[in-house]
């Protein structure tokens, strides 16, 4: 990336959710909610944005199944924009067509395709492509050394526990980047800022809960191993994804974002045993200023991703909209507010401290 010192890059990621309305009980089709995303991803390029991440699941309440091909009918839409699964569950995945799908994707995009490679936090695909929990460490670490050898070279020979061989043999489309960027996504796994910062490649931390700030110890981590593998740590990039939403007043994205997310955080407890509901004050205190929710008008969303850049020294900013079902026109004005008001306030902020240093 250019400029890392005074250029950050913000963007958007989405699960591509299609869960009930939390008012009305009407469930959006899959179909409906990614023609929805290919508008987001049109409208983001146009106001400005950097990056738009979609995540994998394979679930009933999230439509993104196929993230590149969603990136693709918006690729050769656009001008400008990254595109990037976010993440793509490599671990049920087969690196092979992984590589695949996000050079095609270079290719129509003309060179602004991205992997995010991760574990992934639901387990519906390992018993969906017919793998075992048993094996969730070693099918990552295994997979991903794949993926990486075949974007080093075009011919591939590879041997491994899980995948059949491959002898020489030659993997097609090549990346119009090269190397095609892959980055390791982590929800805080010490091990998986590690590994990132031993290879040299860039790293993305979900941080949903708490206060990012705590992550300081995990990028310290990422850094260190850079350094002893060899790399240089400063122009390495670091990626943070937070659930947040933009309205015109701070209460009136409160108001918006609250019910859908209550909504989805109470079924996602439910499933993990979080114990007590989620309720306002627990929403009220993560939108403070420290905490971990990006909710409220450009001027305060643009102070919060200020701070985590001093906190952490992110490179890339994405916001998750929407956690749970939102009216498609709140989501439209939310990416318009993050390009229009939002960026351009962290980018002049970031171009004076750079002068005044």
């Amino acid at each position: 990336m250019s400029d890392q010192a005074s250029h950050m890059e913000i963007g958007i990621s989405t699960f591509l959710e299609a869960t009930p309305d939390p008012v009305t009980g009407a469930v959006i089709s899959h179909a409906e909610r990614l023609r929805n995303a290919v508008e987001e991803i049109v409208l983001a390029d146009q106001v400005g944005l950097d990056v738009y991440g979609i995540g994998e699941h394979h679930r009933p309440d999230y439509a993104g199944t196929a993230p590149a091909v969603v990136l693709a009918a918006a690729a050769a839409m656009t001008k400008r924009i990254r595109l990037t699964s976010a993440v793509t569950v490599l671990s049920s995945d087969d690196p092979v067509r992984v590589y695949q799908a996000f050079s095609t994707l270079d290719g129509i995009s003309n060179g602004r395709a991205e992997v995010m490679a991760g574990r992934g936090s639901f387990i519906e695909s390992f018993p969906l492509f017919g793998y075992s929990l048993d094996d969730y460490d070693e099918l990552f670490e295994e997979k991903l050394e794949l993926l990486l050898a075949i974007r080093a070279s075009e011919k591939v020979t590879w041997r491994g526990g899980h995948r059949p061989a491959i002898d020489n043999l030659g993997v097609y489309p090549r990346s119009v980047q090269n190397p095609l960027p892959i980055w390791i996504a982590s929800g805080g796994n010490p091990q998986s800022a590690i590994r990132a910062g031993l290879l040299g490649l860039p790293v993305a931390f979900a941080i949903i809960g708490g206060m990012p700030e705590s992550f300081a110890p995990l990028v310290a981590l990422y850094k260190e191993a850079a350094a002893r593998a060899g790399h240089d740590p400063e122009k390495l990039q670091i990626a943070t994804h937070s659930h947040g939403f933009v309205a015109d007043t701070t209460e009136q994205a409160a108001d918006l974002f609250f019910p859908s997310t209550q909504a989805q955080m109470n079924v996602l407890g439910r499933e993990r045993g979080w114990g007590q509901p989620y309720n306002r004050a627990a929403f009220d205190a993560a939108r403070t200023l420290r905490g971990a929710l990006y909710v409220g008008d450009p001027e305060y969303v643009a102070e919060k991703i200020i701070l985590l850049r001093k906190n952490l020294g992110v490179t890339r900013f994405f916001l998750h909209v929407n956690v749970g079902t939102m009216p498609h026109r709140d989501v439209m004005r939310a990416i318009e507010l993050l390009g229009t008001r939002v960026a351009p306030i962290v980018r002049k902020e970031l171009a004076r401290q750079e002068a005044a240093e």
